[in-house]
């Protein structure tokens, strides 16, 4: 290889390498979404443990399954709470001094309570205790206060939380599994969500 072969080589090389030390810099390497398109699959008998943001059954015994126009009439009726499960990474207690977290933003249901991280298959205790204190306080206490939980289309965090909550005794459980995904394809309103904190309510 001559020496203007050898230069361009190098300079190609730096380039790469520049490329990717901004990259990994930026923190934005990451791997891809789990896919969100398949067949639907069969009601399993436990919690989903794993790829939550992968295609979730028809069916979730002991609860009604909302379409869109079913969850809209639900919450235009007002009595029920509507619970949003769509998990966010929380700020990490290690990070550099100077690194900027930015929380990522989240638009659902206007009135929901975001109740963030409840519906992984398995809960610290520390969230769990978090979710069972939110349910009673959005319920008032009353486990026959309908409840309608979501997430977003293919998320199995609301499938999740929605059994959890009848395992824990509430019994007009609602599960609407299009989630905010559906209700903006439907030109229905969306707003800013805040996380929900104990006690907000009280």
């Amino acid at each position: 290889m001559n020496r203007t072969g050898r230069s361009s080589l190098r300079r190609t090389e730096a380039i790469a390498a520049a490329c990717l030390a901004a990259v990994l810099a930026a923190g934005v390497a990451r791997a891809p979404e789990d896919p969100v398109d398949g067949p639907t699959p069969p009601e399993p008998a436990d919690y989903r443990m794993d790829g939550y943001r992968t295609p979730t059954p028809a069916t979730l015994k002991g609860a009604v399954v909302l379409d869109t126009a079913a969850a809209e009439r639900l919450w235009r009726d007002g009595r029920a709470v509507f619970v949003d499960v769509m998990p966010r990474p929380e700020k990490p207690a290690n990070l550099p001094a100077g690194t900027i977290w930015r929380d990522a933003p989240r638009d659902h249901l206007p009135r929901s309570a975001w109740l963030i991280n409840v519906g992984y298959g398995a809960l610290e205790p520390r969230m769990e205790a978090f979710f069972r204190a939110s349910l009673r306080e959005l319920t008032g206490g009353d486990a026959a206060k309908p409840l309608a939980f979501y997430c977003r289309r293919a998320c199995w965090m609301s499938w999740n939380a929605a059994k959890r909550a009848m395992e824990w005794g509430y019994s007009a459980v609602y599960w609407y599994p299009d989630g905010s995904d559906g209700w903006a394809e439907a030109g229905l309103p969306l707003e800013a969500a805040q996380p929900y904190r104990t006690g907000a309510r009280e």
